[in-house]
């Protein structure tokens, strides 16, 4: 979904990260939350991203949300260049199964803050709810749509419980 007015900015290191991050867009869209999706690189487009933090927060930008394996530096530069909260989704790649992104992303300087999730596609779909909860803080209407979400994992879990039991 794109649009003038977006929400939250999701900027991937690479297209490999797409079937993790896609698992944000249906949460996103289940709250009406407007996003704008990009592949951007911290090492290999520096000055791209510069931009697309840019513009991103001129078209009313109020979270990023960057998916990264390996070196991960992704949210941490646009934490650098921005004000507005990150969160970093770590992704898995290489050979140590993400802890070197979840470290990269985790393990930023004082000042510098990236709300860091959990490796993979648990950590995407939290970022997106992470975000819709950032966003809710100033709208009424995505904190009473959180709480019927909130409400309905509730449901979900005790009818668990009663078929596991019955």
């Amino acid at each position: 979904m794109t649009n003038e007015t977006t929400q939250v900015a999701i900027i991937m290191g690479s297209d490999s990260d797409l079937p993790v991050v896609e698992a944000i867009f249906p949460i996103l869209d289940s709250f009406e939350v407007k996003y704008t999706k990009n592949v951007m690189s911290a090492h290999r487009t520096p000055h791209d991203v510069m931009e697309l933090i840019k513009n991103s927060e001129n078209n009313g930008c109020k979270v990023f949300i960057c998916a990264a394996g390996m070196a991960a530096h992704l949210a941490g530069a646009v934490a650098a260049h921005s004000t507005r909260p990150v969160i970093g989704i770590p992704i898995e790649s290489g050979g140590m199964g993400g802890i070197d992104s979840l470290l990269s992303t985790a393990m930023m300087p004082p000042g510098v803050p990236v709300a860091t999730v959990a490796v993979g596609k648990s950590g995407a779909k939290n970022s997106a709810i992470l975000a819709v909860q950032i966003l809710a803080t100033g709208d009424d209407n995505l904190s009473t749509k959180l709480d019927e979400y909130k409400k309905n994992m509730r449901s979900e879990v005790l009818e668990k419980d009663k078929k596991l039991n019955s």
